[in-house]
């Protein structure tokens, strides 16, 4: 069997989208204060990741993201994400559109190129 070695940065954007939302969903069941902190250490690890990584040149800050997707889409974002895909770290950037529709806006998180626009 072979590995397949990933990035660091695409684990942990794989690991935030899967893993934050059961996060969220437990704790709104009611846990521990201590798993609660331990969550909370495990989301500062994840944004001081990704802060370096913005440093380190290997992607772009969100408010560039921002700025492009709305350059393409005109409105107020909502809400964005940083997601692994194919091996690809890729920002979705979900705007709600002047007539009130939502839109995402797919951009490749180390160049901001637009990859894809769509309903959402």
């Amino acid at each position: 069997m072979t590995q397949h070695r990933t990035n660091p940065l695409h684990r942990l954007a794989l690991r935030a989208g899967l893993l934050l939302p059961l996060l969220a969903t437990v704790a709104g069941l009611g846990i521990s204060a201590g798993a609660q902190a331990g969550d909370h250490q495990e989301k500062a690890r994840e944004l001081a990741a990704i802060r370096a990584a913005v440093q380190r040149g290997e992607l772009l800050p969100l408010p560039r993201i921002m700025a492009l997707a709305q350059a393409r889409v005109p409105g107020d974002v909502v809400k964005t994400e940083l997601e692994s895909k194919r091996d690809r770290l890729i920002y979705e950037v979900e705007i709600l559109t002047r007539n009130g529709n939502v839109q995402e806006v797919k951009l490749d998180a180390r160049t901001g190129t637009i990859l894809r626009v769509e309903d959402d």
